[in-house]
């Protein structure tokens, strides 16, 4: 864990992607997965579908589940990303395993101080069990649980920030700290200088 507490540091490398549009996601129950990330968790759902035919089995399939009019919903889970969710046929998959390679471990929400207490109030409401909060490195605080699909979800805001939560610049490392781990990985010189290149060798303002 990064576990950096002083002031924030901003790299020099610019992401190629604008952020994430959506995470897919797989459940055997869309009623059940509705109820609980739209009324529990705050997500509105905000756009429903069926996957078109073909897509599932024919030769169009750009990698949708192998099932032919799927339901496909999306959520609305802030900052202008999407949780979405395929309904899989019940019983046609086996449950899977989160820490299997190829698999989601799990997928972290950000939210301000004010927001955390309310979705930790809403949760303990609805008699969902939770882990944390929990302290997760570079002031931020987490809580933990599962969907009702057994999805691993964490909930995160960072301490001082007030509404303008900025998770970059509060989880960016300097060289030195960012390096200190990948010398435990790989011993070339060339290779570390290269990826800790657009990292800043010291912390700006707070």
């Amino acid at each position: 864990m990064n576990d950096t507490t002083g002031p924030r540091a901003r790299h020099a490398a610019a992401p190629l992607p604008r952020g994430v549009h959506h995470l897919a996601l797989n459940t055997d129950d869309m009623k059940l997965t509705i109820d609980f990330y739209a009324r529990v968790l705050g997500m509105p759902l905000v756009h429903a579908l069926k996957v078109p035919p073909g897509l599932g089995t024919g030769p169009g399939n750009r990698g949708n589940p192998p099932f032919e009019n799927l339901r496909h919903y999306f959520f609305d889970a802030g900052g202008d990303t999407m949780v979405a969710f395929f309904e899989i046929p019940r019983g046609a998959k086996p449950k899977g395993d989160r820490d299997a390679i190829a698999a989601m471990q799990h997928v972290s929400f950000t939210v301000t101080k004010r927001r955390f207490g309310e979705v930790k109030a809403r949760l303990e409401a609805a008699r969902v069990p939770l882990l944390g909060p929990i302290h997760v490195g570079a002031r931020t605080w987490s809580i933990y649980l599962f969907d009702p699909n057994g999805i691993r979800l964490e909930f995160s805001y960072q301490q001082g920030d007030g509404a303008e939560v900025r998770v970059i610049e509060r989880w960016t490392q300097t060289r030195d700290e960012a390096l200190a781990e990948l010398r435990t990985l790989c011993e070339d010189a060339g290779w570390l200088t290269e990826t800790v290149a657009h990292l800043p060798e010291r912390r700006g303002a707070p």
